[in-house]
């Protein structure tokens, strides 16, 4: 059975062209790329494409803590 492919390559390499990435674009180091999730990753690709959301504001947070208090 061959390894694992995504966009024409092999895992190995493809994961080495994205802790490589991550490294220059935001300054992680090895373990910092190992210990992250997927979904921080993606976090900080969707910032740098300027597809991440923004933070709610205020208003919204007031009547979130309203609707949900903790108690």
């Amino acid at each position: 059975m061959s390894p694992p492919q995504a966009q024409g390559g092999t895992f190995a390499g493809n994961t080495r062209r994205l802790a490589g990435a991550a490294g220059a674009m935001f300054g992680w180091k090895p373990g910092d790329f190992w210990a992250a999730t997927p979904a921080e990753l993606g976090a900080l690709l969707d910032a740098i494409r300027g597809d991440a959301e923004l933070p709610p504001d205020t208003d919204t947070l007031a009547r979130l803590k309203e609707q949900f208090p903790d108690g």
